[in-house]
Order: structure tokens, then sequence, then C-alpha cells
């Protein structure tokens, strides 16, 4: 039998083979094992991403209030207001208690008062504002389910403003135009009323200029205050008064420091309308013919009130024949001054009585040989019947010696203010008060 020789030596070839190879392949994953470690980055594991925080609930808001502004009725007290506004009997007894307590008086609230209220989102009424004045408010809130009140005072805001007005058809044309108030002009008349009869005098084109203290609350304002200086212009004539104080008084005076308030007013009246001036010579209305007519007719309301024109005793008060009802006053110095057509006579006015300048003697009116309502005012001197209107009555006292150059000082600044040639002051004046001079 014939044997493969080649065959035969297959397993011994390839066990040469393997017995070569085998050597380079441990050498090879010695050399792999020794490498790898030293060139090679090891590889953490991936940590998961961060999940995104949530964003919080916002808690809601808690509900709004509802402001409202009521108006008291004709009639209406305070708790009656807040019945009608649907406040249980329980809370509104509560309420007027602790805004009793707080000093309100509730039977002061009038009719057209406003009342502000707070409402919550059931609608329960959970506070009030009332303000009886700029200058107080009272205030009720409830705290942890109870009334309680307080009383909040204003500190009045001085501004130093100019006001101004022309006159067009008399001094109220400056109050309807909103230029200054009714008790301002009164304030006005009542500085000069010694050297001009606003009754009498006052013409279409005169002008006034004023500096005030103005009174603000809250950034608005409320009303004017004192006149620190003042002016009236009445065609060539230039009155100026300048405030100042004397032993706790305060008085107005010239620029000179002459005292503008006189022994004698110029005018038994408030300004009114002059109806029949001072002649020698005019026809009467009823017994006819020129006659004498030595007063002044103020034609007035019948009602209105007539004062003393100075301090004075009464001589006479009572009907004296065509003067119908008259008040004769007697002065110092030979001055005496008659008042007729009166309605009446005021009361406590007798023969005797001491009265002081500008106390109701007595009421216009039209009795006695009179057309119509009107005062009949005479003035005499020692017998001698003088015209009102043009009679020098003795001065008031000036500014003391031992102040004058004090007042020439405050005088100047003043008068230096209210002569000032800006527009007249607004809201939005300056806020800093010129305090009057002591």
């Amino acid at each position: 039998m014939k044997v493969d020789r080649a065959r035969c030596h297959y397993p011994y070839a390839m066990r040469r083979r393997l017995l070569l190879v085998l050597p380079v392949v441990l050498v090879l994953s010695v050399l792999a094992a020794w490498w790898i470690p030293r060139n090679s980055t090891t590889l953490e594991p991936l940590a998961p991403e961060p999940a995104e925080a949530a964003a919080p609930i916002a808690a809601p808001d808690p509900p709004a209030r509802v402001s409202e502004t009521v108006q008291v009725q004709p009639r209406e007290t305070l708790l009656t207001l807040l019945r009608r506004l649907e406040l249980d009997g329980r809370s509104a007894h509560a309420l007027v208690l602790r805004l009793k307590e707080a000093g309100l008086k509730p039977r002061e609230i009038r009719a057209r008062d406003l009342v502000e209220l707070e409402r919550d989102a059931a609608g329960a009424i959970v506070a009030l504002n009332y303000a009886p004045s700029a200058w107080q408010r009272f205030e009720g809130l409830v705290v942890d389910g109870e009334w309680r009140a307080q009383r909040v005072d204003v500190q009045p805001e001085v501004r130093v403003e100019v006001r101004e007005g022309r006159i067009e058809r008399s001094l109220w044309d400056a109050v309807e135009s909103g230029a200054v108030d009714a008790q301002t002009i009164l304030d006005l008349v009542a500085i000069f009323e010694s050297d001009f009869d606003f009754a009498s005098d006052t013409q279409p084109g005169d002008r006034f200029r004023l500096l005030v203290e103005s009174h603000y609350a809250d950034g608005d304002f409320v009303e004017v205050g004192r006149i620190l200086a003042a002016r009236y212009e009445a065609g060539e004539d230039r009155l100026t008064g300048v405030a100042f104080e004397v032993d706790g008084r305060l008085n107005y005076y010239g620029p000179e420091g002459e005292s503008l308030k006189k022994t004698f007013l110029r005018s038994p009246l408030q300004f009114t309308r002059i109806s029949s001036g001072y002649t020698h010579r005019r026809p009467h209305p009823v017994l006819g013919g020129v006659r004498p007519h030595l007063a002044i007719d103020y034609a007035a309301p019948t009602g209105t009130p007539v004062w003393a024109v100075a301090d004075a005793t009464v001589e006479f008060a009572g009907r004296k024949g065509g003067n119908g009802i008259q008040v004769l006053l007697r002065h110092r110095s030979g001055y005496k001054t008659y008042y007729n057509h009166l309605s009446r006579v005021a009361r406590g006015i007798r023969p005797g009585v001491r009265v002081q300048q500008k106390s109701v003697i007595g009421y216009v009116g039209s009795t006695g040989l009179s057309t119509g309502p009107h005062l009949d005012y005479r003035v005499s001197i020692d017998g001698r019947f003088v015209n009102p209107l043009s009679e020098r009555f003795l001065p008031g006292d000036p500014v003391p010696g031992a102040r004058r150059a004090e007042f020439a000082v405050h005088a100047q600044r003043l008068i230096a203010q209210l002569d000032a040639t800006a527009e007249p002051a607004t809201s939005a004046a300056s806020s800093s008060a010129v305090p009057i001079e002591r």
C-alpha cells in the first residue's frame, strides 16, 4: 500500500507554524497590555442631564377692593347712611361709636357731604373716610373683624401768592372770576375802608393786587388766608397797605407807617351801590322842589345791617318825623352821625348805650319820607352838617416810633413782592411762606 508522504507531514507542518506564530502573538499581547493603560482615557459614564426646575406657581392676588363715594342725603344721619349702604346694624352702630370716640360729631354731618368707602370682593364695607373739612378727616377700618377709627389732622401748606383783579361792575367780579373768594374781598375792603368808600367810589377799571398766604392741603388749594400786603388803584389814586403786628394784634399801615384805620369809617354799610350824593340842591323825590340834601343815600335791600362808623354813645333811637326810624350817635370831638329811614332799630340800641365801631345799630328800610329802601346817612360837627365823603377824620395810631426801622425793612420787602411782575400765582407758586414780622 502506497502512503502519501505529503498528507503524512501536514500535522507536523501545522505545529511548526503555530510554534512560530505563538511567540509573536504573546509578545504583541504583552505590549498592548502595557501601552493601552498609559495612553488611553477611561470614559466615565454619562451623568443624566438635570431636569429643569419647575417654576413655582404664583399665589393668586388678594381680591382687589372697590372704592365708592356716596353723598349724604337730606335729613340723613351717619347711621341711616350706613344702613342704606347695607352695613348690618351691629357693625353700623360699632363704626359710629368708634368715630365718635375719635372726635367726630355725627350731628355736624350735613346733606351733600361726601363719604368715601371701600368694599371687599364680597361687597362688604371694610373702610370709611369722612372729611368734615380740608384740615381734618376721620378714617374707619375693619381690623380682625372689628371696626377701628382715628382722626387725621392735615397741616396746611402755606404759600405766598399774588392775587389780582380788575373791576368791571363791582368788586364781586373778582369773586365770580375765581381770582379771590368773598371773604378776601371783605378783608380788602376792611383794610382801606377808612380812606375809600367802596360803596360809592368804586368805578369800572379800578384794579387791586394782593399778596396773600394761600393754604393748600395735600397739594390742592383750599383757601386764602391773611393778606400780607394790598394795593387798590382807582384812577390816579393808589392805596397801599402792609400787615404788621403790634402788641399781638395785626394792623395795616401805609408804606410810611401811618395807620390805615381812622376813627371814622367811610361808609356805614358794607359796599353796595350809592343812589344819591351830598348836595345843597337836589329835587326832593317826595315833597318836590329843589331842597338841600345834606346826606349820602345808600340804596340797599330792606334788612341790610347798618353799623356805627365809629365808637359812640346812642343819643336817640326811634321815629323822627320824615326821617322815619332814626338812630343818632354822639362821637368825640363834636361829631354826630345820623342813620335815617331804618326798617327797625337793632336789639339793645337805646339812648345812653355805648357802641363800638362796626356794631350793628339798625337795618335798612323805607320809613318816613322815602320812595324805596335805602339808608340816609349824615354827619355833623358842632351842629354843622358836613360831606361824609370828603371830611378828613382823625387817623389812628401809627407804628410805634421804637419799631419804625423794623417796619421800614418789613414793608419794603413785602411791597417788592407785591410789585413783582410775574403772572398771578397759581397752584404752581412757590410754597415758601413769608411770615408777618413781629
